[in-house]
């Protein structure tokens, strides 16, 4: 068990909750928000809503699901070659091959800008991943992200 844990960046990341960049990076979020909800005309959902299916999938399963295939397997096998540490301006070249493969992945689903815009957020994601060597802080950021976006714009 502990090969499929360490494969999937499943390891103790201390208290990264801690981390000013971090805390950072979740206000980040919310200043993202508050942006979009003034300059675009946005539609949030219902109080109920939080309760379905829809959102906790989109908020809860997506994100835990996406960082363990791509912080998780796939930054982490990446880093593992000698090409993975190199960074440019603290981006590691792990980070930046996952991050193309998450933009790649969200072609598949969604529109070209949608997919665009995931790249910084991936980064962060990435950067975190990197950070800790672990996958954890990556998931609360992007079920943080996720949980906030689809309350403000509405559920697809």
């Amino acid at each position: 068990m502990g090969d499929i844990t360490e494969a999937l960046g499943l390891k103790a990341a201390g208290p990264f909750y801690r981390d000013w960049r971090f805390l950072t990076a979740l206000l980040a979020g919310i200043g993202f928000w508050l942006g979009l909800w003034w300059f675009v005309p946005v539609k949030p959902i219902a109080l109920w809503q939080i309760a379905t299916w829809r959102f906790v999938a989109l908020s809860v399963w997506h994100p835990l699901a996406e960082e363990l295939i791509f912080r998780g397997f796939v930054q982490g096998q990446l880093h593992h070659l000698a090409c993975g540490h190199r960074s440019w301006a603290g981006i590691s070249a792990a980070n930046l091959i996952t991050s193309v493969v998450f933009v790649l992945g969200h072609l598949w689903q969604h529109p070209a800008a949608w997919a665009v815009a995931v790249v910084a957020p991936s980064l962060v994601f990435g950067w975190f991943r990197d950070r800790h060597d672990s996958v954890y802080p990556c998931i609360v950021l992007h079920m943080f992200y996720n949980a906030g976006y689809f309350a403000l714009t509405g559920l697809p």
